[in-house]
């Protein structure tokens, strides 16, 4: 059975960093695509950042492109999100899942975790 699970967020001052984590259970970490997208309220999904499984691309979203970074251990069958330069917009709440990563999209399609809370505010 195919469970993600996120931790690592949290209430952070603008300027400053997180890393989440999402351990992915169920043996797909090689054999999907996967990711992190966000939730605001009042906003849509967007599709943040993601790896291709089989071309080895990432994808990153204008909005992050050089604040984070998408990292993977197999070993620990987690993903990472190392989030710097946090914005008051990055407030949000946070998903690892898996589905389609393009070379301009992160679409989450198959699964997904319940999210961590983003919180960027003085």
């Amino acid at each position: 059975q195919v469970h993600l699970v996120e931790s690592g967020g949290g209430l952070v001052q603008p300027g400053g960093s997180l890393r989440l984590s999402c351990a992915v259970s169920g043996g797909i970490l090689n054999s999907y695509n996967v990711g992190w997208f966000r939730q605001a309220p009042g906003k849509e999904r967007e599709g943040l950042t993601c790896m291709n499984v089989h071309t080895g691309k990432f994808f990153y979203s204008d909005s992050v492109k050089g604040r984070f970074t998408f990292s993977k251990d197999n070993a620990k069958n987690t993903i990472y999100l190392q989030m710097n330069n946090l914005k008051p917009e990055d407030t949000a709440v946070y998903h690892c899942a898996a589905g389609f990563c393009g070379d301009g999209s992160f679409t989450p399609s198959d699964y997904w975790g319940q999210g961590t809370q983003v919180t960027v505010a003085t």
